[in-house]
Order: structure tokens, then sequence, then C-alpha cells
């Protein structure tokens, strides 16, 4: 029987493993944002007011005493949007980028693809991701620093700006195209943290995965995630703080690219200065990575098996 409902699942009209995929990736980023969301929101912080805060203690602290939990959460539905849809769209891309690395290398099956080629799968999946994902993460960004933005006058939002808000005034002072600000920072860091998340998750799984079973326990699923997570920050960061400062700064004018960026923070604030909120950062990848891949696996396994044929 085990046998049999193997063949099943490799045999899912390609249309209906989309659908799976992208209901799998959505719950599984909407547990991501869950869990995780207040240590996001001090990150931003860090990154983007680098000398206003001692440290994340310190940020995390005056962010609750100014604005409460409800300051902690900011953007939420924004990262919820955020989330969910690239997480939809990056899963669902990944079975179809693991199809693609398994024809070209002449696979036959799912199972032969190492960590190393689930890895590349997961970079390729992420260049059509981070189209969604690079406009609903600058909401997400500027409603997380609103505050700090109103408080040195370089914004117009008022206090009580929603998601709505933030595209309108987006789509009024710089067009559509304004959406799109820190694509190129998106894709420098998308591709390659992939790569690391992908093949982080797959490593640890395999060794983690029982001698007999196909499937993970909870809490394998929450460790594995967790690396591939962890793997992802560590080896990005410094971009994704390039990438923060651009979509934030543009709020109160035209910044320069990655590369003029990237260069202004090491020369006015050092090397260092990139890696400001990486340990709430790597501390909240655990959970919240757990939480994704532990949704979505088993939002896949409450899927109805529908034969291709």
């Amino acid at each position: 029987m085990e046998g049999e409902n193997l063949v099943k699942e490799r045999n899912l009209h390609p249309v209906i493993d989309g659908i799976i995929d992208l209901t799998a990736g959505a719950a599984g980023g909407a547990a991501c944002v869950l869990s995780g969301q207040p240590c996001d929101t001090v990150k931003v912080k860090l990154q983007t007011f680098p000398t206003l805060y001692r440290g994340v203690a310190d940020c995390f602290y005056r962010t609750w005493k100014e604005t409460g939990v409800r300051g902690l959460y900011q953007g939420t539905g924004a990262a919820l949007l955020a989330n969910a849809g690239e997480n939809a769209i990056l899963f669902a891309c990944y079975g179809s980028c693991q199809k693609i690395v398994r024809q070209t290398l002449g696979m036959d099956s799912h199972q032969e693809l190492s960590p190393l080629h689930n890895a590349l799968a997961g970079s390729l999946a992420a260049v059509v991701s981070s189209v969604v994902l690079c406009p609903t993460e600058l909401v997400k960004c500027r409603l997380q620093a609103h505050t700090e933005m109103r408080t040195l006058g370089r914004t117009s939002l008022n206090a009580g700006s929603s998601s709505w808000s933030v595209v309108r005034s987006v789509l009024q002072s710089e067009g559509p195209l304004g959406l799109l600000q820190g694509l190129t920072s998106t894709w420098l860091r998308e591709v390659p943290g992939y790569f690391f998340f992908f093949g982080g998750y797959e490593v640890s799984r395999s060794f983690l995965m029982p001698q007999r079973g196909n499937h993970l326990d909870a809490m394998s699923l929450l460790v594995s995630g967790g690396v591939g997570g962890a793997a992802f920050w560590l080896a990005v960061y410094p971009i994704d703080s390039v990438k923060t400062r651009i979509q934030v700064q543009t709020m109160s004018g035209p910044q320069p690219g990655f590369t003029a960026t990237f260069l202004q923070i090491v020369r006015t604030e050092g090397v260092w200065a990139l890696y400001r909120g990486l340990t709430p950062t790597v501390l909240r990848a655990f959970p919240s990575n757990g939480a994704l891949f532990l949704a979505y696996e088993w939002t896949k396994r409450t899927q109805p098996c529908v034969s291709a044929e």
C-alpha cells in the first residue's frame, strides 16, 4: 500500500500538483510571518537607523514602549501578503524547477535529486518569486520604519497609515515602477539566498530522515526549516541591509543604486553596519522558517492524491 501511495504522489497531474504547492506555500508563508514579525520589525529598524538604537534589546523595548505590541507587528498585513504570495509562487516554481533540473540531468525520478540539485532548483524559483515579493516587501519595510521616518521629517504619511496609504503614496510620487524599488537588490539576495535555504533544509532533512519512512516528524521539520532559514540569512544578510536602506529611504527622495548604497554604508559606517540586526534575524529564522516548512509539508500531506492518468 505504501508503494502504491508513493506512485500516486509521483503521478499527480501537473496542474493539481501546482495548486497544492501554491496552497502549501501560502500556508507556510503565513505561519512564517505570524511567528517572527516582531523580530523582523527590529531587524528593519536596526538596518535603516543604525545610530538611533543601542542594540536589539533597546530597539525592541523602545518600539514596545512607544507604540506597543501593535508597533512590533507594524506592517504585518503587508508581510502576510508578501510572504504568503512569495512562498506560494516560490514553492510552486520550486516543484517545477526540480523537474527542470531532473530532466536536464537525465534523472528518472525525484528521489535522485541531491541537496545540491534542490538548492539549484531553489535559486531558479527565486528569480520569479522575487518579482512578487519586491512590491509587498517595500510596503512592509516602509510601514516598519514609519515612526522613525516621521520623527526625522522624511515622510508625508500620517501616523495611522495603512498598507494602501503607502501604495497610494508610492504611485503618486514615483509611479508604478516605484513599487519595484529594490528589485535588483531583492534578486541579489533571493537567488543565492534560496540556494542556501533549500540546500540547508535538504541537507538537514537527509540527516534527520528515519531509516524507514518517507516523512519527517514535526520536530525534525522545525529543525530542518530553521537550519535552512539560518543558512539563508547568514549567507546574504549584508545584501538585505542594502535592500532595506534603498526601499525605506526612497520615501524621502531618489536614492543611489545597490553598489553606490553599499559603498556609502561601508565608507561612512563601516562593514559591521551591514550586519546590524543579524542577531534577531537568525533567532527569528529558526521558529519562523521551521513553522514555514511545518505548515508547508503538513498542508501538502492533507491534499488528496490525484493521478495524472
